[in-house]
């Protein structure tokens, strides 16, 4: 079992290197400044952590490796609204979610 899941993390590795490589290339043939790339990466990966986290700060924080203040000052610096952040990872209200029609009436 152990060589199987090796072998999978392994298979895991090489494709999301693959996806890397390929996401970099199309990056840099688009003229997409270094910075601008290393704060885009920033963006999506700690939107990543948050949305696992539901938003929590703390517990992204703590994965992420950094103290919550250093969080929150990165996230200040890439101009991520928390307030939003936060918003976007509660449900809506059950009036402004979307009406799920049953298989039986939507026949």
């Amino acid at each position: 079992m152990g060589m199987c899941l090796n072998l999978a993390r392994q298979s895991e590795e090489e494709t999301l290197k693959r996806e890397m490589d390929s996401l970099i290339t199309q990056m840099h043939s688009a003229g997409i400044p270094y910075a601008d790339a290393i704060r885009q990466f920033k963006k999506r990966y700690i939107l990543e952590v948050l949305a696992h986290h539901k938003g929590n700060q703390c517990k992204a924080a703590e994965e992420l490796g950094m103290h919550r203040n250093t969080l929150s000052r990165t996230l200040a610096e890439l101009d991520m609204d928390t307030a939003q952040i936060r918003n976007g990872m509660r449900r809506p209200p059950s009036s402004e979610r979307p009406r799920v029609q049953s298989i039986a009436s939507a026949r």
